[in-house]
């Protein structure tokens, strides 16, 4: 917990009832606001949300939820890849309210940090081109842009990335 411009700002463990809902419901409002994303974004991320909520391992995944004045504001979680090494960083958002406070750049650390305490050696994320602020916030802790590929979803002609950290050699916190 810390105090920002007179707001009281948490980021805690996504493990409260309405959290998970709350993160789907958050994702589906904001992406139609700023892009005018549809209901297939709402629904990969309610995959996502039920994935972690009906068979996470807790000592390997975790999510966290960012809060301003008692407000949920932001998330992000770090589920287990493809391979035992690999981390995959998911759904990283912060609504308008909680934009401004470096949000994104805290969840981002914590799920770099417990990625390297649950003994991963890389974590990946998936991503659009459109999302500039969250591939800067990636960027800056060392994340490279692995591929893009041209895809059309969510009602939209987008640009996917695919990008990587490898802990290993990785920044161990953020520039900025």
């Amino acid at each position: 917990m810390y105090q920002q411009d007179q707001k009281q700002v948490v980021i805690r463990r996504a493990d409260r009832p309405g959290d998970l809902g709350w993160v789907v419901m958050a994702h589906g409002e904001a992406y139609d606001q700023q892009f005018g994303w549809n209901t297939d974004f709402e629904v990969l991320v309610a995959t996502i949300v039920a994935d972690y909520g009906t068979k996470h391992d807790p000592a390997r995944e975790a999510g966290w939820i960012a809060e301003v004045n008692g407000r949920r504001v932001g998330c992000v979680f770090l589920v287990a890849g493809d391979r035992p090494e690999v981390a995959k960083l998911r759904i990283l958002l912060v609504t308008p309210e909680g934009r401004g406070l470096r949000l994104g750049t805290h969840l981002v650390e914590k799920c770099i940090t417990f990625a390297r305490e649950a003994g991963y050696e890389q974590v990946t994320l998936w991503t659009n081109d459109v999302l500039t602020t969250a591939r800067k916030i990636y960027r800056s802790f060392g994340f490279t842009l692995a591929d893009e590929e041209r895809h059309h979803s969510y009602g939209h002609a987008l640009v996917g990335q695919n990008w990587t950290l490898d802990l290993r050699t990785g920044a161990t916190d953020s520039d900025s």
